[in-house]
């Protein structure tokens, strides 16, 4: 059966990613499994002595184990299992065992996305299986499911993800019910917008046209495709506010070393502002998953 691989909330999340995570996993017909994450630095006696060190760590990871247990209980989920894990790098450990274990999808909470910590963009760059980050604070009233491709796209790396990113789509929303809307992105420098040098209207009706073929595979209804002139970022954010979306589904290309930590990446860009909760679809997630 398929996995989805289940990050516990820590402290004082907000988002209930356990209970958010096992309802997403039961419409994905997916077996779930939680990973509850425990580490901590020691100082005084416990630094100096292994042995202390280790009783620490036992005490901590029993009382976290407690914790996430009583949290299964109070959804009725207790059979479902429990993986402790003591780890300084929670990332690595995510991406190494749920690309190892054959996992079809990570699940975790994003306790406040004006201020993204390091093992989220890390997972973002890394990670080899879908990453969904569930919002803190939704804008989810209409069950409808944003995908963003690249139609533009002439790289044979940038066209296999987007065939991803529909494909993870369509699954989401076949098995949600929810109503499929496909977004397209046509860059246009603001400078250039702002001082009416091109016609968007043209713009926009020449991408139809130029991609009538692509756009009539998908058997999606003309109302439900938006084609786009501006900055990405902000044309994605205010289509899923506008429609409401509860989920917005991105392909990452992932780009590694230091060039690629300068250049960023669009689907980074874009969950700042996110009010969706958002399924990241990496590069090298080549497997077709079924539910």
């Amino acid at each position: 059966m398929s996995k989805v691989f289940i990050v516990a909330q820590q402290g004082n999340a907000h988002t209930d990613t356990i209970s958010e995570g096992m309802k997403l996993a039961n419409v994905l017909k997916k077996q779930a499994e939680v990973f509850a994450y425990c580490y901590e630095y020691f100082s005084g006696p416990e630094y100096y002595n292994p042995r202390l060190a280790a009783v620490a760590q036992q005490a901590l990871m029993k009382r976290r184990e407690e914790e996430v247990r009583e949290q299964l209980k109070h959804i009725d989920a207790s059979e479902i299992p429990l993986h402790l894990v003591w780890s300084k790098a929670l990332y690595e450990h995510v991406c190494h065992h749920s690309a190892r274990h054959g996992f079809d999808m990570i699940i975790k909470g994003i306790d406040n996305k004006d201020h993204y910590l390091p093992i989220d963009w890390h997972l973002i760059r890394h990670t080899q299986v879908p990453l969904m980050l569930l919002c803190d604070n939704p804008l989810n009233k209409a069950n409808t499911i944003l995908m963003a491709v690249d139609l533009d796209a002439s790289n044979p790396q940038k066209q296999s993800l987007n065939d991803l990113v529909v494909e993870q789509a369509k699954m989401l929303a076949n098995a949600t019910g929810a109503e499929l809307h496909l977004a397209h992105v046509i860059r246009v420098p603001p400078i250039l917008r702002d001082m009416d040098v091109i016609n968007i209207h043209e713009v926009t009706e020449s991408a139809h046209q130029k991609h009538a073929d692509k756009l009539k595979a998908l058997g999606l209804a003309p109302e439900n495709i938006h084609l786009i002139a501006g900055d990405p970022e902000l044309c994605l954010f205010e289509l899923s506010c506008r429609l409401k979306s509860r989920y917005l589904v991105i392909g990452a290309r992932q780009r590694q070393g230091l060039l690629g930590y300068v250049l960023g990446n669009t689907a980074e860009a874009i969950l700042s502002r996110m009010r969706s909760n958002v399924l990241v679809v990496p590069t090298n997630s080549m497997s077709k998953s079924q539910l």
